[in-house]
């Protein structure tokens, strides 16, 4: 069964309190699926938790927010990073240039999520592709939610005006699901 770590619904529950308020985000978790409200209450970061929870609780989400915040997911993803995966991995995202951060041998991705891994394909110090393997996203909130936390990582280990694009989904009958990245690095002129 697919796992997220309980770091991805703190995340989106503190990026949704951020933007809606205390009072708008216990609304929120009342409308989940009495499973998801019931585990999302008490989860912390370190926990594993069946991905449908998460997608569960990010569909209540969307569904509440997307038409008034439609970058909602990509916000919650730079959000997560920035707080929770700092917080929990800054040795894993604090590397002096993103292509340090991408090529290392410690996936960020298989800390918060299993089974799968985001491998690099291709990578020239100034841009990347990125494919999901062996994990199946299930809802696109998952590749929007991927585009603003990369975006952030390559932020934090020092890219300069990053850009993250999904360009392939398998959601939309692609064979995987790949971003492609380009950044500058603040320690090389351009």
């Amino acid at each position: 069964m697919p796992t997220a770590k309980g770091a991805t619904v703190r995340g989106t529950l503190a990026y949704v309190q951020s933007l809606v308020g205390e009072e708008a985000l216990a609304d929120l978790v009342r409308a989940c699926p009495d499973e998801t409200a019931t585990l999302i209450r008490r989860v912390q970061a370190t926990d594993d938790v069946p991905y449908h929870v998460l997608v569960s609780l990010w569909t209540v989400v969307d569904e509440a927010l997307g038409a008034r915040h439609p970058h909602w997911a990509e916000a919650a993803g730079a959000y997560s990073i920035e707080s929770a995966g700092v917080q929990l991995y800054g040795g894993i995202l604090l590397k002096p240039t993103p292509s340090d951060f991408l090529m290392q041998s410690v996936s960020l991705f298989r800390l918060f999520y299993a089974p799968g891994d985001m491998t690099v394909v291709q990578e020239d110090g100034a841009s990347a592709v990125l494919r999901l393997v062996n994990f199946d996203p299930i809802t696109t909130v998952f590749c929007r939610r991927q585009v603003g936390g990369l975006t952030r990582a390559l932020q934090l280990a020092g890219g300069t005006a990053p850009r993250v694009q999904h360009v392939r989904c398998a959601l939309s009958g692609d064979a995987f699901c790949e971003w492609e990245m380009s950044w500058g690095d603040e320690s090389v002129p351009m």
